[in-house]
């Protein structure tokens, strides 16, 4: 008889699946135990039995027939005698729903769950033996055990069960053939379920993440600049991006961007400077791409041991790619943190884009340095043009941390650009040598001072930026930049050869967690980029910036739920284009982000 049993054990395909599906299909149900090592050190029978009130039969319980009350046929210990007399004793249907721990049944597979270890314990890593159990939670628990025996006969060591204990899991199969064979079902069933989704998921290694920011703004004060009226239209504008994120080991990403956006800069028919241009818009004087779907970034990252990382653009690429920015809460890309251009980061940074690669080294915790060069008309094959004969920015930025609450950049950029302003997006008209279109008495009239010129220059650029966290909910950020421009040539010998200094600073306090978690309060103070001297060939063309403007921006980022944030803020410009005899200007926005 115990040969026969074996060989059933053996021959029974379902109970590996089984047992380990019933398991994740009944939560906070059924014990197990990885191995034995890991069940208290109280004996199973010891442990108190939890209350449990008689639940109502239902569809999915089988009540037990009369000859399940009787004794099992192969003789059992006193005390299995004892627990068979107590089913006897049963007087309410009710009471034989679940199966109660003075059952026979319960003990029996009690005694093979101590003898076999064949259960995984709780997370409390008890196996809670004197509850009682519904009959499939007591058949998923049987299933546990003959999978258990099925591996010691599986593994030669047969003898390691007794005779006895074969005879009490064929009497238990039978008892519950029913429920055993509801399991399979559902097993077989979830299993056709998981091999449809394998077939018909998108990619076992990308994710899809996406955001839609939506922005109502509009220039709430301000009249004249530069003898330009100032249009104080309310406008709606939008930025969809779609994140296609592939890994292949676990430590790179390869993502692909999908992007579209109709919001126009401010800086080309309202404001006529680009001081105050959103983060969010096309750069200076631009305009948005009317909706038109565009892959805005092609990027792949990889590590090259544990502390070099490794960016390489195939377009659009910035330097916050692989470097710190060192502007905690106001770096945002547009979605969120700061509203305008200047204040999301050290705008010498903005020299750097196009196509290229970024490699971050960190030397401890303490250090790290970031190198990076990009071409702006890679895939150009013209002349002057291409990865290395064309326009270019390469950067270079020492991170230091003193301490958990301060962190300091220093930031080198050496750059050629066809067009400066391009690169700029932010500042007075000379400090983007729009002014050359402005002042040159030369210009024929019908070309617009904002229609796009190439006024190719070469620059250098130093920046500091530091951060310091004065409370949990506190934290002071700074920069300054200065970049010495020198112009090369122009269309038409618009501008002559000659060097540019232009200066910017900024002062920012952020308070992360405000009012609500997850919430961002923010502040700044600043400079935007200014002309502040010339060589005397371009003063006598373009003059400097005489007076100073100051870009005043606050904003409060409410984090409603996970995936939207609504940001109202504004911008206040004093003497817009460094100019005093302009007007100040107000623009306020309202930004909503939906992530996804």
């Amino acid at each position: 008889m115990s040969q026969l049993l074996i060989h059933s054990l053996l021959l029974s395909p379902a109970i590996l699946s089984v047992a380990v599906t019933a398991m994740a299909q009944i939560p906070q149900t059924i014990p197990r135990y990885s191995q034995p090592a890991l069940v208290s050190t109280r004996t199973l029978s010891d442990r108190r039995a939890t209350p449990r009130t008689p639940r109502p039969s239902s569809s999915n319980d089988r009540v037990l027939s009369s000859s399940e009350l009787a004794p099992p046929s192969t003789p059992l210990s006193t005390s299995d005698r004892s627990s068979a007399a107590a089913w006897e004793q049963v007087t309410s249907v009710s009471q034989l729903t679940d199966v109660q721990p003075t059952d026979w049944a319960f003990q029996a597979l009690q005694s093979l769950v101590e003898r076999y270890g064949c259960i995984v314990g709780y997370p409390d890593k008890t196996y809670r033996g004197q509850r009682a159990l519904t009959r499939y939670e007591f058949a998923a628990g049987l299933n546990a055990c003959l999978d258990r025996v099925n591996e010691l006969i599986t593994a030669g060591t047969s003898d390691l069960v007794k005779k006895e204990d074969l005879a009490i899991l064929q009497r238990l199969q039978e008892d519950f053939a029913a429920e055993l064979a509801t399991l399979r079902g559902r097993i077989d069933s979830l299993d056709v379920r998981t091999a449809t989704l394998e077939k018909q998921q998108f990619s076992t290694t990308t994710k899809l993440n996406g955001e839609i920011v939506a922005a109502v703004a509009g220039v709430a004060a301000g009249n004249t600049v530069n003898g330009y009226a100032v249009q104080k239209n309310t406008i709606l504008g939008d930025r969809i991006r779609l994140n296609f994120e592939t890994s292949f080991n676990g430590r790179d990403l390869l993502r692909t961007r999908l992007q579209a956006f109709n919001l126009d800069a401010f800086s080309g028919t309202s404001t006529f400077t680009p001081e105050g241009d959103l983060r969010l818009a096309g750069g200076a004087f631009g305009s948005g791409s009317n909706n038109k779907v565009a892959i805005d970034q092609l990027l792949y990252s990889f590590q090259l041991g544990e502390n070099t990382s490794v960016n390489i653009d195939a377009n659009n690429g910035a330097i916050d790619d692989y470097t710190d920015t060192v502007n905690p809460y106001f770096d945002g890309d547009g979605s969120s943190g700061a509203l305008s251009q200047f204040a999301t980061r050290n705008p010498i940074v903005y020299l750097v884009n196009g196509t290229g690669v970024g490699i971050r080294q960190k030397f401890g915790a303490n250090l790290e340095l970031s190198v990076g060069y990009f071409a702006g008309n890679a895939a150009d094959p013209t002349a002057k043009n291409g990865l290395f004969n064309g326009p270019y920015g390469a950067s270079a930025q020492l991170t230091i941390k003193p301490s958990d609450r301060l962190k300091i950049g220093l930031t080198y950029i050496n750059a050629y650009n066809a067009d400066f302003t391009f690169n700029g997006s932010t500042g007075s008209n000379r400090a983007n040598l729009r002014s050359a279109l402005l002042h040159n008495p030369n210009l024929p009239v019908a070309l617009s001072p904002f229609a796009g010129v190439s006024i190719p220059t070469a620059s250098n650029a130093f920046g500091i930026e530091a951060s310091f966290q004065i409370h949990p909910k506190i934290v002071l950020n700074g920069s300054v930049g200065y970049t010495q421009t020198r112009t090369l040539s122009s269309a038409g010998g618009i501008l002559p050869r000659g060097d540019l200094d232009i200066w910017n600073w900024s002062v920012g306090l952020a308070f992360p967690d405000l009012f609500r978690k997850g919430s961002i309060g923010g502040i700044l103070v600043g400079m935007e980029p200014k002309l502040t001297g010339a060589s005397a060939a371009l003063r006598n063309v373009i003059g400097v910036d005489r007076d100073t403007s100051i870009h005043v921006e606050g904003f409060y980022q409410l984090q409603l739920t996970d995936n939207i944030a609504i940001t109202p803020g504004i911008i206040w410009l004093t003497s817009p284009d460094h100019n005093s005899t302009n007007e100040d200007i107000v623009i306020g926005v309202m930004r909503t982000t939906f992530t996804f």
